[in-house]
């Protein structure tokens, strides 16, 4: 199988991957290819925090133009995956000389796949877009074609806990990556100081709880194929519920915008996790660490794109704010404003993780925050 996720996450997943038992775990750009049966993909669709998809490839064959792609789509026995009372959808990757239009490679698949239906029964499936009973996922690199189904069905980021977002609110799977990136594992202290709609904080304790990233999600595309087995899922199901651990660390969010606070809150609460997320309006810049033990401040701040923000003065904020109020602290935060915004921040990187959110090119970067000076503090 392959597990599609974002651009920089490819160890994260590879090391959540061999932790839920995957064999022959591959890193690819922006995938990670492993073995597993029915089974395991129930469970990866469930629990893996930083898969986007989970697709099982079905065939692949060599293909020179387009009517290569039709005749071989054409070739196979569709109504083993889809009958004509059903629906599908088609989406494509394609990196090649020979073909360059991706919609149109989708477009010439789904052609291939309703003359099947035409030519054999007289009737054919329809196209659903949204909730299609099979989901077909073309790639094309070169000469080589997979045909691949979707496991999945709408995006993994789309967890079923978010009822309420903010002006730029982050990918749920990023916010995962970048919590497994700094190394948190619910044993410290956890603040998240300008919180939004409150993903990173639901992410960081559905991490430190050990709750399956996806037990919200109403549906998976593979409850629609005709192999699915419901009772083994929910066996799968039950056995990642029964290792929901307990944690005492405290989960923090802070955010200076009332409505900021009461989404953050919504979201929490229909995540069922009141009792472990503190939320508080507050600003961060006059906030301070209230406690003696390390703790992971991590969060997202304004990138100057899309709200709009001197950004000189806010990063230089950021820095005064890191170095006056909270000692002893492993601070990460992302940016797309790889200049002034890092420059401002006035402290020494210790990590610069090249990521991805939505198009912009990011750094994840992490600060040291010690008690004194960095030399008195190894000494």
């Amino acid at each position: 199988m392959l597990a599609k996720t974002l651009f920089g996450l490819e160890p994260i997943l590879a090391k959540e991957l061999k932790n839920l038992g995957a064999i022959k775990v591959t890193e690819g750009v922006r995938n990670v290819s492993f073995y597993g049966d029915i089974g395991f993909m129930y469970k990866a669709n469930l629990a893996l925090r930083t898969a986007i998809r989970i697709l099982k490839p079905y065939k692949t064959f060599r293909i020179r133009d387009e009517h290569d792609l039709y005749n071989e789509i054409k070739k196979i026995h569709w109504e083993e995956f889809l009958f004509y009372d059903k629906t599908f959808a088609v989406n494509s990757t394609v990196i090649s000389d020979n073909f360059t239009n991706s919609h149109y490679v989708s477009l010439k698949t789904k052609d291939a796949i309703v003359d099947y239906f035409r030519d054999k029964y007289k009737q054919r499936p329809s196209i659903d877009l949204d909730y299609p009973d099979l989901n077909i996922n073309i790639h094309i690199q070169n000469e080589n074609c997979t045909i691949s189904f979707d496991s999945s069905g709408q995006s993994l980021h789309k967890r079923g806990y978010k009822l309420s977002t903010n002006i730029a609110p982050i990918n749920e799977v990023l916010a995962a990556g970048m919590i497994l990136l700094s190394g948190y594992d619910g044993t410290t202290d956890f603040i998240d100081p300008m919180c939004g709609s409150g993903t990173i904080l639901i992410e960081a304790a559905m991490i430190a709880l050990n709750i399956p990233a996806n037990i919200n999600r109403k549906k998976f595309a593979f409850e629609n194929w005709e192999d699915f087995d419901a009772d083994l899922f929910e066996k799968i199901k039950e056995s990642l519920l029964k290792k929901i651990r307990e944690t005492n660390c405290k989960i923090t969010g802070y955010d200076k915008a009332p409505s900021a606070v009461q989404k953050t809150k919504e979201n929490i609460e229909n995540a069922s996790l009141s009792e472990f997320i503190k939320v508080e309006r507050q600003d961060f810049f006059d906030s301070e660490k209230h406690t003696e033990m390390k703790m992971i401040l991590l969060f997202n701040p304004p990138y100057g794109e899309r709200l709009k923000i001197d950004v000189k003065r806010f990063y230089s904020r950021v820095g005064d704010t890191l170095k006056q109020s909270y000692p002893n602290t492993d601070a990460w935060l992302i940016t797309s404003d790889l200049e002034e915004g890092i420059k401002n921040v006035g402290l020494r990187t210790s990590r610069r993780i090249p990521l991805f959110n939505g198009k912009l090119e990011c750094k994840f970067v992490k600060y040291e925050i010690y008690r004194g000076s960095k030399k008195a503090n190894k000494q």
